[in-house]
């Protein structure tokens, strides 16, 4: 019988706080996405929250390559409620949170998937990849993220807020792995902070 996604998350998780965060600002990052930028299905939110929970079980087997083991654990043992494409869907998000990005003639299981769903794989991927970014010491830096979208010069302005406003969390990570966002949605992206 297929585990739950919190089934599967209770046994391989390591870090269960830094992936609650991950899921947390995944989510807020896919709610302002969709409202301001381009609009999203609630399956594919369901698609980011199972990954952002299960992004980093792959520590389970071992830290390096651990984004490629995420996603062979997903589609191993699949998901309950979900079948066997959205597991790989859901294996793939979780597996470009970090590394190189999404290549169908390089990469079988990604590329093996219909167009509209690696689309939804380079999206999901790229909000995944950017909170994870966010969350680099593994800590709560962040209340809220606000999303401002110039269309005319299809530019995503992401607006944090910190949870102090006295200290300014380090973005360096979050800014260079912004890369997949902005191949996903088609945009250039800039990371403020809230005044």
């Amino acid at each position: 019988m297929k585990p739950a996604v919190d089934e599967m998350f209770e046994k391989y998780s390591k870090d269960k706080p830094h992936a609650i965060e991950v899921k947390r600002l995944a989510m807020i990052i896919f709610d302002e996405t969709s409202k301001k930028v381009y609009e999203m299905s609630q399956i594919e939110r369901e698609y980011l929250k199972a990954a952002a929970y299960l992004h980093d079980i792959g520590y389970f087997i071992e830290a390096k390559n651990h984004n490629k083991h995420s996603m062979e654990i997903i589609m191993k043992e699949g998901l309950l409620g979900f079948n066997d494409k959205d597991a790989k869907i859901i294996g793939c998000i979780a597996r470009y949170h970090r590394g190189g990005l999404p290549d169908k003639n390089e990469h079988e299981i990604y590329g093996s998937l219909e167009k509209k769903d690696r689309k939804i794989v380079k999206r999901a991927g790229g909000i995944l990849k950017l909170a994870d970014g966010l969350c680099k010491d593994h800590s709560n830096q962040f209340k809220n993220i606000e999303i401002n979208y110039d269309a005319k010069n299809n530019i995503v302005e992401f607006i944090l807020y910190p949870q102090s406003a006295s200290v300014k969390p380090d973005i360096k990570t979050a800014i260079r792995k912004r890369d997949l966002f902005e191949i996903g949605f088609k945009c250039q992206s800039v990371l403020i902070f809230s005044e």
